[in-house]
């Protein structure tokens, strides 16, 4: 009898669990939400989403094309201005913007998406530049732009909701990208244990390979490329022509047949911890997050290690 007794609560649990996630906030044509790059990807598509369901809407773009676009896309409630989440003084013209916008109301939510992924590769392979230009947008701007933001979150009693990536859950390759996103998510803990004083919850997106300019083929393999000439003689000779040839040919087969295209999987999620009463703590977003990577970020690390020799090609002269 125990084990009904079991199965009921676990169902109950669960049926009571759906019906608090499914509440909304009310209201919600009168919130103000902020997301940082708009130009295009999952900031672009959040946008019009939003825009879609009544929010107001202040989207900071890198570029006035990028801003004209999405504003002939939507409506009069969504706004644009031009943000570089790389530079102190742009952050700051873009929050007395939206200062004057909010109004006392404050700001609802605040969406940090800009990020970039490139340059990736082996670690070996980096200069100390190509690590500051991945951090320089995906951490240390994501971090300024939420210290920036947060005395209005503060009076509006709001959300921040960060993206992240499986890669800060899993380091699958080289370079700046996996570092940062292991950054924003601790990052974005201690902010939910900081200021949950203040009514603000932080919610963290977890993508898997979605089919953006983050991963477009063209980029990855001209800055694959691009590392590969500045190595030295004696570094490119202990990899060999080989191992760099079937490189480029991983990831060609890994954007071609991991990616998946629908990107409103993602912008659900992001929708969901803005309009929720009851926001999550994280979101896996895709099929690859939710069966494949996440579960994978909790074996043991000999795992991982043996899944990626597997994976990626072996130098030329490897010892083990």
């Amino acid at each position: 009898m125990w084990l009904y007794g079991l199965a009921a609560v676990v169902v109950l649990w669960m049926l009571v669990w759906l019906w608090r996630d499914n509440l909304e906030i009310p209201a919600i044509g009168e919130k103000y939400v902020f997301v940082t790059g708009c130009d295009s990807g999952f900031g672009n598509l959040l946008c019009k989403r939003l825009d879609r369901r009544g929010l107001n809407v202040l989207a900071g773009c890198l570029t006035e094309k990028g801003a004209d676009d999405l504003r002939r896309a939507t409506g009069p409630k969504l706004k644009t201005t031009l943000l570089d989440v790389t530079d102190s003084a742009s952050i700051q013209r873009a929050m007395e913007w939206a200062k004057k916008e909010v109004g006392d109301r404050g700001l609802w939510g605040l969406v940090n998406n800009a990020g970039r992924s490139l340059p990736m590769g082996p670690t070996e392979w980096m200069r100390i530049e190509d690590f500051h230009s991945t951090l320089r947008v995906n951490m240390m701007g994501l971090i300024e732009m939420t210290l920036t933001f947060l005395p209005l979150l503060k009076r509006g009693r709001g959300r921040v909701v960060n993206v992240a990536s499986v890669l800060g859950r899993v380091a699958a390759n080289g370079g700046g990208y996996c570092i940062s996103k292991f950054g924003v998510e601790s990052f974005s803990d201690c902010l939910r244990r900081d200021i949950h004083y203040f009514g603000i919850k932080v919610s963290i997106i977890e993508p898997g390979f979605f089919k953006t300019a983050v991963t477009s083929l063209e980029p990855i393999e001209r800055e694959l490329h691009r590392l590969w000439n500045q190595l030295t003689p004696e570094v490119r000779e202990s990899y060999g022509e080989k191992y760099f040839d079937r490189y480029i040919k991983v990831q060609r087969f890994i954007m071609n047949t991991v990616c998946d295209s629908d990107l409103s999987k993602v912008t659900n999620c992001m929708e969901h911890a803005l309009t929720a009463r009851h926001p999550r703590t994280r979101y896996s977003a895709g099929w690859d997050a939710k069966i494949g990577w996440i579960p994978l970020s909790y074996a043991p690390a000999f795992v991982i290690d043996s899944m990626l020799k597997f994976v990626l090609p072996r130098p030329a002269h490897s010892v083990s």
